[in-house]
């Protein structure tokens, strides 16, 4: 039997990722209505999407997939499992494709909320900042129930570049945090790298020049690095103090065990955040190593 159509998509949290992706999938000619905590950002998209909703149980009611784009496992609990939360209007047999990066703990806390619902949870980050999203570049890694994975393949091409499905939900989460421990250790590399450049009297665009194309020399360096020579943080792509949370999510699958690296990371990142780069770019590092 050929899996039902997804008609209808309720996005709850429309920042930096979540508006773009909400474009993306209102592109693909889906049903897309959206709700933010912070109502003038849902506003923006009001040129782009079916409705613009009071609630999140408003803006769930009748859609066929609940995506959610948030900051932490909290925000998505409290916008879900609310008085006029998301799961309050899906209808049993729903998806909720669950797209935050929460960590372990909290994809399991979200999934067993869903089974109370009988909502069918999709464990789904995305790899990708602001400008894949906005591209519909991102990287999916989607894990759950397989038998929902054909219905959900019109989302995943509308965001994303490639998608992968994992197995069961969580896999996708347990990939999201492997992948995030490479990135926030090549981008706090980089930044100390560009810092000992700087106090050598190395020109740190010319040792972005050298690296440049090679084996050595990353697109992720070329991207971050200009950023960090020009001390331009102000167009974020990924705030400084996400990056911290995710790095702290990496540390807790593990209970920091066997990570010093990761962890001398995280301790830049809130060197960074305590010299007032919070809402900075994650480029922004940098700061980590000022004088």
């Amino acid at each position: 039997m050929t899996p039902e159509r997804v008609r209808s998509v309720a996005v709850l949290g429309t920042g930096i990722m979540g508006a773009p992706m909400a474009r993306r999938i209102a592109g693909a000619g889906l049903e897309v209505r959206v709700w933010n905590r912070t109502r003038e950002r849902a506003d923006a998209l009001a040129d782009a999407v079916s409705a613009v909703a009071a609630t999140p149980a408003e803006a769930v009611g009748g859609a066929d997939v609940v995506l959610t784009m948030l900051a932490d496992a909290d925000a998505v609990e409290s916008t879900m499992s609310e008085d006029r939360g998301g799961l309050a209007a899906a209808t049993p047999g729903s998806i909720w494709m669950q797209s935050s990066t929460v960590g372990i703990a909290g994809t399991e806390r979200l999934a067993a909320l869903a089974r109370e619902h009988e909502v069918d949870f999709v464990d789904s980050p995305v790899l990708g900042t602001k400008g894949p999203a906005e591209a519909g570049e991102l990287i999916v890694l989607a894990s759950g129930p397989r038998e929902v994975r054909e219905r959900l393949e019109p989302i995943f091409d509308a965001i994303g570049s490639r998608s992968f499905w994992l197995g069961e939900a969580g896999a996708g989460t347990r990939m999201k945090l492997v992948v995030n421990a490479w990135l926030l250790t090549l981008t706090a590399g980089l930044a100390e790298s560009i810092a000992l450049a700087e106090r050598l009297g190395v020109e740190p665009g010319t040792f972005l020049d050298v690296i440049k194309g090679g084996p050595v020399g990353p697109p992720y360096a070329e991207l971050k690095g200009r950023a960090m020579a020009a001390r331009d943080f102000a167009d974020v792509a990924f705030p400084l103090r996400l990056a911290d949370k995710d790095a702290a999510l990496v540390l807790d699958a593990l209970d920091g065990r066997d990570l010093a690296v990761l962890a001398a990371t995280r301790e830049d990142f809130r060197r960074a955040a305590a010299r007032g780069a919070g809402d900075d770019d994650m480029a922004a590092v940098l700061r980590a190593y000022e004088s």
